[in-house]
């Protein structure tokens, strides 16, 4: 007999060689009918798996979020190369896995075949043939040998490819494929029964992928789509993304002329005088945080000898994304992060325990070699500053100071009316250090959030390659997941770089460090708070703050008398003489997003008042300068 264990902790009794579909038909008819796969120890397989004795099961359903709209948009992948093989005789095909919001495939086409959005319609009316259809998924183990020769002759050779990859790599002896209808492919799973499951689905964009993103191999023409279980799913995914589109950061930078890009600096912003307010506001408020927090702002160099990397271990495991130079026959870098630099600062130093905690911050420079077809935006960048801070203190201070990091971010968040969502990012697969030293580190994180009484959820393995990390997330207004700040602690950087200070004992102890940045860096924080918002900052953000309207030109001494008592009170206001209308100039500034219009007329003029309109809120009427002057420097100095 096989034993499995549910979710609830019962076990259940089937007999051998019983598959998902037995254990669910097991547990009722109306599972075995809404079943899609059985997860086995955290795998997702295919219903018709056998199960593994003594292995944890759960039945995957449409309500098993990501893990079932990985399987609907696998499907999809797959029904898609179905129906471009029928429509476009000749197309090789290659991969076409699920991502986080859809699926992708990727065709290499014949000679003269130029694919667009156009020809979506009629690929889509193929593909739902084949989901009406209700063509099963079935599953074949064949030998390597069988499966090369089939595809050989079928002129796929893409597959053939990463068949002999694997015989190379893992050598395997059999691969997997999978048939749906007329097509096989493969690949190794998992997938629902049958294509019928295939709720909704949308074939979005096309765009260029080099084959196993070497730029050097074929340029392939890459598919983006998306599935759902529900047409209704479908739509308001579609509207969730026009709104994201009309939201797009780049397109408000723009709009709002704060920064531009050009590709004499590809993968680095440009800043105009708007913008630059605005990041200067961001690090403003990270180094009044720091300064109310305890830390030492510090600042360290740009370019390091390679040693300093080959300690740290980045020059092994990151040197592909530094930019490395030399000069008189040493290796140089830029640096991509600021902890080593911290690390020597500190090295530099004598410390007594009396000294300790140090906590260094840097709003650091960085420079990381992102491939050009990843950058996007201020989003992923090659150029950018981090609110870096890194905290050197005794194993004692240690979980004391993971809670202030914490109670930071809290307060950094508040500002912006987030509250974010916290992961614990245990040890990766690749890492550095004795399995003691990571035992230590992640029973402090863990400790540090029960002491603060804070719900978290485990990311087995996405911690940082020399330490865990307690990594913080919010959702915007569109539904999207951003990750924004991280908490970290490494054992490994003060042992590889010999940090130690003087304990009361007069011998020399060990520091533990403590990685620390709340904003990520300030180039993303803006791209994403600006998605956010839609490019409605915050008055105390704005880069102008009110715009000062003369109803006509003898009013404009009385306008640049209102804009010299606003900078006076350290407002950003601006005087718009321009020879047009009122309300031409309200249009204008609405669109700017600014957030106060003050206009002036004749009864305004004498009497020493502004007739005030609220972005995106209409006129609140005339208010006494000095009145607003208060009222406006009272919500700045808030950051409401």
């Amino acid at each position: 007999m096989t034993k499995v264990t549910l979710p609830d902790g019962k076990e259940l009794e089937l007999a051998d060689g019983a598959t998902g579909a037995d254990a669910a038909a097991a547990i009722g008819p109306g599972l075995a009918r809404a079943a899609l796969a059985i997860k086995q120890d955290g795998t997702v397989q295919d219903l018709a798996r056998p199960l593994t004795d003594g292995a944890t099961i759960e039945i995957v359903t449409e309500r098993s979020g990501q893990d079932a709209l990985d399987l609907v948009r696998h499907d999809a992948a797959h029904v898609l190369a179905a129906a471009m093989l029928e429509l476009y005789p000749g197309v090789k095909i290659s991969i076409g896995p699920p991502v986080e919001h859809g699926f992708y495939y990727d065709f290499d086409f014949p000679e003269g075949v130029r694919l667009s959005e156009d020809d979506f319609a009629a690929i889509e009316a193929r593909m739902a043939e084949h989901v009406k259809a209700d063509e099963p998924f079935e599953r074949v183990d064949v030998p390597v040998a069988e499966a090369l020769e089939r595809f050989k002759a079928e002129d796929q050779p893409y597959k053939v490819e990463l068949i002999e990859d694997l015989v190379a790599s893992q050598g395997v002896e059999t691969v997997s494929l999978y048939t749906n209808g007329p097509f096989t492919d493969l690949c190794r799973g998992p997938h629902m029964p049958s294509t019928g499951r295939i709720g909704a689905f949308k074939l979005q964009s096309v765009a260029g992928a080099y084959w196993r993103g070497d730029a050097k191999r074929q340029m392939l023409t890459r598919v983006y789509g998306t599935a759902f279980f529900k047409k209704k799913d479908l739509t308001e995914h579609l509207e969730r993304l026009e709104q994201a589109r009309a939201r797009d950061h780049r397109k408000l930078g723009r709009e709002l002329g704060l920064f531009t890009f050009s590709d004499t600096a590809q993968g680095a912003a440009f800043w105009f005088p708007a913008g630059t307010r605005v990041f200067n506001g961001l690090v403003q408020l990270s180094r009044e945080m720091c300064d109310s927090h305890g830390y030492t702002e510090v600042k360290t160099p740009q370019l390091y000898d390679a040693e300093l990397w080959k300690t740290s271990g980045h020059w092994f495991k990151y040197r592909d994304n530094m930019f490395v130079t030399s000069a008189e026959d040493r290796d140089l870098a830029l640096k991509p992060m600021n902890c080593p630099g911290h690390c020597q600062l500190f090295k530099l130093q004598k410390w007594s325990h009396r000294d300790l905690p140090a906590r260094f911050a840097e709003p650091g420079l960085l420079h990381r070699n992102e491939l050009s077809g990843a950058l996007h935006g201020l989003l992923r960048v090659r150029h950018f500053v981090q609110d870096d801070a890194h905290i050197f203190c005794t194993p004692e201070q240690v979980v004391d100071e993971v809670k202030g990091c914490l109670d930071m971010a809290f307060e950094t968040y508040e500002v912006f009316g987030i509250t974010p969502k916290l992961e614990l990012s245990t040890r990766p697969e690749e890492r550095i250090g004795t399995e003691e030293m990571w035992d230590e580190a992640e029973g402090i994180l863990e400790r540090a959030l029960d002491d603060n009484g804070l719900e978290f959820v485990v990311n087995a393995g996405d911690g940082a390659f020399y330490g865990p990390k307690i990594d913080l997330h919010f959702e915007d207004s569109l539904g999207r997941s951003w990750q924004l700040g991280t908490v970290q602690v490494d054992f490994n950087f003060p042992e590889r770089f010999d940090l130690t200070y003087t304990g009361a004992d007069n011998a020399e102890h060990r520091v533990v460090m403590l990685h620390r940045a709340l904003f990520g860096s300030f180039e993303r924080f803006i791209g994403i708070l600006l998605e956010d918002t839609g490019g409605e900052l915050p008055l105390w953000l704005a880069p102008t703050q009110a715009v000062v309207l003369p109803v006509a030109d003898r009013h404009d001494d009385a306008c640049r008398a209102v804009v010299d008592a606003l900078k006076a009170a350290g407002l950003r206001g601006e005087h718009d003489d321009r020879a047009e209308s009122v309300g031409r100039k309200i249009r204008d500034a609405e669109l700017r997003k600014v957030p106060y219009m003050l206009v002036v007329g004749d009864r305004e003029a004498q009497e020493g008042t502004v007739s005030v309109r609220r972005h995106g809120e209409g006129d609140e009427g005339s208010v006494a300068l000095p009145d607003l002057v208060a009222r406006l420097t009272e919500e700045v100095a808030s950051r409401g």
